[in-house]
């Protein structure tokens, strides 16, 4: 049987392009025992994704070079020779960029459509969602009448923490790259203000502003110089996850900024850097209360969504240009 594939055709230097990747005919293999052969209906594109296409050592292997790229996604089984899964069972679980793809079940969770829309498993109840659940409240430890600073506000992951450190009784300032965001941020999803940093003439005395009372929690998911800006308004005591760099990835000497040490010295600051698989034993737990507050109206969403197995490129690129609003999703 004939399937489509992306492959990582070969390793940028700085950004990617078109020609980063290249979609493939190839034929599936025959079922082994404990396999099943599920069609991919929704993939999710992330911001990680950019470092595994480096040869680097990391938390996570990189891709290999004429190898499909693989990621989160949202899948029908069509075939099954594991006891775990029926066919016509909904999945989700790391798939390859195929149009169709033979697994391994055990690397695979069942998921119930009737609860959530398929795509949420991809986004605020899953990987984003717990990224934010545990970044926030386990490094960040929100308090009431704290101000928490949001980088990336209107991603995947900062949309879901300002919605959270509303509901602990935080003022909530994000930071996005759009007016359009800064609207939707503030009269969607509850954010108190919203600074848009492509605009600001000066981001740290529009961070000031935004901030009277200076930053108690910085949830980083940029890096670059907008953390730096929000870094010289941080209070003492302050926490701040370490959660993306997306301003950095595709950067191709390093770059020379503040030295931030002093000021996190000086000012008894902790910054802590974690990758969502620190929390695996906790999945349930986050997955849970996220579910809950969804149900209970107090957590809302949205996604950017295209259409078609071949914009997966196009979406993974789009990420760097700010494109996506919420979870970036291809739906096949």
């Amino acid at each position: 049987m004939s399937i489509q594939q992306i492959v990582l055709a070969s390793r940028p230097k700085g950004m990617p392009d078109a020609n980063t990747f290249r979609i493939d005919d190839v034929s599936l293999p025959a079922l082994q025992a404990g396999d099943v052969r599920v069609e991919p209906t929704y993939f999710s594109v992330d911001p990680y994704m950019r470092g595994r296409m480096n040869d680097a050592k990391s938390y996570i292997p990189p891709f290999k070079v004429e190898q499909p790229l693989t990621g989160g996604a949202v899948g029908k089984v069509l075939e099954s020779k594991a006891d775990s899964f029926a066919v016509g069972d909904l999945v989700t679980g790391n798939l390859p960029w195929a149009t169709q793809a033979v697994v391994a079940a055990n690397g695979l969770k069942k998921i119930d459509a009737s609860l959530a829309p398929a795509s949420y498993y991809l986004g605020i109840l899953g990987m984003p969602g717990l990224t934010a659940y545990f970044g926030l409240l386990d490094i960040g430890n929100p308090q009431p009448g704290e101000t928490v600073v949001v980088s990336g506000a209107a991603g995947a992951v900062g949309i879901i923490v300002g919605q959270i450190a509303k509901i602990k009784g935080c003022r909530v300032v994000g930071i996005a790259g759009s007016d359009d965001k800064v609207a939707l941020l503030k009269e969607e999803f509850g954010f108190d203000e919203v600074v848009n940093y492509k605009t600001a003439t000066n981001l740290t005395e529009a961070i000031a502003d935004a901030c009277p009372n200076g930053v108690d929690v910085y949830f980083d998911n940029v890096g670059g110089e907008v953390s730096d800006a929000v870094i010289n308004n941080i209070n003492f005591h302050a926490r701040i996850p370490l959660c993306g760099q997306i301003a950095l990835y595709n950067t191709t000497e390093v770059p020379m900024g503040p030295r931030i040490q002093p000021m996190l010295l000086t000012r008894s600051v902790l910054m802590k850097g974690f990758v969502i698989g620190n929390y695996q034993a906790r999945f349930g737990e986050g997955a849970k209360q996220l579910a809950a507050w969804v149900n209970e109206g107090k957590l809302r969403y949205t996604e950017t969504t295209l259409k078609g197995f071949d914009k997966l490129p196009e979406a993974m690129l789009g990420l760097f240009s700010g494109q996506n609003t919420g979870k970036m999703i291809v739906e096949v």
